[in-house]
């Protein structure tokens, strides 16, 4: 790849994959004795967050979560894995795909997917501002699928917002809705 002046290089999606492994304790369970969603959604935004750092560079905020599904429940003494890589990026912004696995600790049975999220994520600069992120560079044809996917993604959620502004701006200009 040329490296043009002032613009920065591309990285390959490989280069900031990770996993993140833990054991689900008692600590880690809601009322009906399974562990809470929320503890789930702290390891997904954290391995998604040292990706989103890896891809970029530096620091990086979440600045939203899509589509977190839980596909089944975990349990106390499960290991959990939480896999995420760098899936698209924009200028200053990434879409980090996640993947959750658990298997019992104790057995040597395969880990089963048992949730998946999409977040985004703004890389930024000393002073809260966003800064410029590298493209990423697909290296499969898994990766082109996952780039094209995340494209749809960010345009249904750019459509969604404008959606919502257009909606709201209506219903102010009736004097609608004046407390929101």
């Amino acid at each position: 790849m040329t490296e043009i002046p002032g613009e920065l290089r591309g990285k390959p999606i490989s280069a900031s994959r990770t996993t993140l492994s833990h054991i689900m304790t008692a600590n880690d369970t809601n009322l009906l004795g399974t562990v809470h969603g929320g503890v789930i959604m702290k390891l997904v935004d954290d391995a998604a967050g040292a990706v989103a750092g890896r891809h970029s560079g530096g620091p990086a905020v979440t600045a939203s979560m899509d589509e977190m599904a839980f596909l089944a429940p975990v349990r106390v003494g499960d290991l959990v894995h939480v896999k995420a890589q760098c899936n698209w990026t924009g200028r200053s912004s990434m879409e980090i795909g996640v993947r959750v696995l658990a298997e019992r600790w104790n057995e040597s049975t395969p880990a089963t997917q048992v949730g998946s999220a999409y977040l985004v994520f703004t890389a930024v600069d000393a002073e809260g501002k966003p800064r410029e992120v590298p493209q990423v560079i697909r290296e499969t044809e898994r990766d082109e699928r996952r780039y094209q996917e995340a494209q749809i993604r960010r345009t249904h959620r750019l459509a969604r917002r404008q959606a919502i502004r257009d909606l709201r701006e209506e219903r102010s200009a009736q004097g609608l809705d004046a407390d929101v």
